[in-house]
């Protein structure tokens, strides 16, 4: 029996020597990328004043997004001369009314109680200017919404109370989870973060995050968006993107960022006492410095490239156990009959 028993030890330790030498020479094998990927990776430094409030500002923050530039210029070159031209054109109507015709001026009122001239042109005048508004208004929404084109990356966002995560399918299914940083000598708001300033790259304290959302510049990005408990929405002001997260629905649409830099923004749908604590961090950057962050991570891959052929990924044949020696003692053992 005790023969028996130190034979098949003998046994499985020569198969655990075969599996160990194997792993060995697959590690051996495997490109360094990723570790040469882990160690280049820094987060940015933000830029003052891109991508983030600046102080006294007024309008819209700069946009960093061909839509965003777009729906800029619709407000600007569009709405405001129109918005300011009816706010002067109605100024001076009131004032001329009340000078012309006050009591002293006018202690005599007009019965006139129709002008055809006057009505068909406070009729038609406003039904131009809803058109000359509604044209590039529809334009606008069209092409925010139209799909991302089918090889574009999928990042899956999700909106918690009180924070945001952030998966990727297309490199490997990981999954980052985002938390407002803790403000200093303030109230812990979420406990284990570190303080906002205790790194070079962080930005302004109540929109920076233990870890950002990052993406590749330039390239066209499928957001599919939702949440896990109440209603969020998923804002990035200078990047012209707003869009609600509902649980149980996934909302979609395409993010394109023009510029390497961070773009911050906030939880815009009141979602229950520490809405104002789920800041949101986009960091875009150039693929080959995307492509090391992804790799920073447990099972990252990188998107777009096909996986290696099954034959390559597949570990080399188990070698039969008698091909390791054993001692001639314990053989001899093996081979007597056991009473």
């Amino acid at each position: 029996m005790i023969s028996g028993q130190i034979a098949r030890s003998v046994s499985l330790g020569a198969k655990a020597l075969a599996l160990s030498a194997t792993s060995v020479s697959l590690f051996a094998a495997a490109p360094a990328f990723a570790q040469d990927a882990a160690a280049g990776y820094t987060p940015m430094k933000p830029t003052q004043g891109v991508g983030m409030p600046s102080e006294a500002g007024l309008g819209f923050q700069d946009q960093y997004s061909k839509i965003g530039e777009y729906g800029a210029w619709i407000h600007n070159i569009v709405l405001m001369p129109i918005i300011t031209v009816i706010c002067v054109f109605v100024l001076a109507l009131l004032v001329w009314v009340a000078v012309r015709y006050n009591r002293r001026a006018n202690p005599v009122a007009s019965k006139t109680s129709h002008n055809t001239a006057i009505e068909i042109v406070w009729t038609i005048l406003p039904v131009f200017i809803l058109l000359g508004i509604a044209v590039p208004s529809i334009d606008l929404i069209a092409k925010q919404y139209k799909p991302a084109p089918k090889s574009a990356l999928t990042i899956k966002v999700t909106g918690n109370q009180w924070f945001w995560t952030y998966g990727y399918p297309d490199n490997g299914d990981f999954e980052v989870i985002s938390n407002m940083l803790n403000l200093p000598g303030q109230p812990v708001v979420n406990n284990g973060i570190r303080e906002v300033g205790s790194e070079p790259w962080d930005g302004p304290s109540h929109l920076e995050v233990d870890n950002r959302m990052v993406v590749p510049v330039g390239e066209p990005i499928r957001l599919q968006i939702t949440a896990a408990d109440v209603i969020h929405s998923f804002a990035v002001p200078s990047l012209w993107f707003k869009l609600d997260a509902v649980p149980g629905r996934i909302n979609e649409r395409v993010l394109m960022v023009e510029k390497p830099g961070v773009y911050y923004g906030q939880c815009s749908e009141l979602c229950g006492a520490k809405h104002g604590y789920m800041p949101i961090a986009v960091e875009a950057l150039p693929r080959d410095k995307y492509n090391a962050w992804v790799m920073t991570h447990a099972g990252g891959v990188i998107d777009g490239q096909e996986a290696p052929a099954a034959a390559e990924a597949a570990p080399a044949e188990q070698p039969a156990v008698d091909t390791v020696p054993v001692d001639a003692g314990v053989a001899e053992a093996t081979e007597a009959p056991v009473e």
